[in-house]
């Protein structure tokens, strides 16, 4: 069964807006995630905190909505997301993060 996907934003202690999904990530609803993405991305500063710790799933749907912003994002990920993020080159391209 499929968990919704739930998208937060925030700051972060030192200010730094921040995207935080949760559920999974699928083309059932990668628009959606795609859209927060933009919405959520700073005009200037730095750049926005993309969260996926809390993804059980990511297609690569998601991973084609995170590679559009990926001069614009960091991305904080668990340890199940780390070897797509690796294996897709996403990691060459922006900050990732593992917790």
């Amino acid at each position: 069964m499929t968990t919704a996907l739930t998208l937060t934003t925030s700051r972060d202690p030192d200010g730094a807006a921040v995207l935080t999904a949760a559920g999974e990530i699928d083309m059932s609803n990668a628009e959606t995630f795609a859209a927060a993405l933009v919405e959520a991305v700073p005009s200037a500063g730095r750049p926005l905190v993309v969260d996926l710790t809390a993804v059980e799933y990511l297609d690569s749907a998601g991973l084609a909505a995170l590679f559009h912003q990926a001069e614009r994002i960091e991305v904080v990920i668990g340890p199940l997301l780390a070897p797509l993020l690796t294996v897709s080159g996403l990691a060459d391209l922006t900050t990732v993060r593992t917790l």
